[in-house]
């Protein structure tokens, strides 16, 4: 069944970019995504997207994906993504994670 999408891609220079950013996402990957407008938005990939078949509000087919993100920071904790927004994908170490550090005060047992 196809379903409506605010925009589609069909040039196989769009759909190969596509793909290029789906490679970059993960499960539950922890990113950093730069949006076309712009902006960025952090958080983790609950599941890889998958190009699917669109209609755009004129009736063209076409290409896109949709991205769930999870941030706890955001109302609702999730938030969903056309892929076409998305100029670049960029990883956040393990390191760099809130979650990967004891919180202040925090006493961690040693090995």
């Amino acid at each position: 069944m196809t379903q409506l999408a605010d925009r589609v891609v069909t040039d196989s220079a769009d759909i190969a970019r596509l793909t290029r950013l789906i490679e970059d996402l993960a499960d539950e990957a922890r990113v950093c995504l730069v949006l076309i407008d712009g902006s960025r938005r952090l958080g983790v990939v609950t599941a890889r997207p998958s190009l699917q078949t669109f209609l755009d509000p004129s009736g063209r087919e076409g290409i896109n994906a949709v991205l769930r993100v999870d941030d706890p920071k955001i109302e609702g904790g999730t938030c969903y993504l056309w892929l076409d927004e998305i100029i670049e994908v960029r990883p956040i170490p393990c390191d760099r994670r809130d979650f990967a550090r004891p919180a202040p005060g925090m006493r961690v047992a040693p090995r």
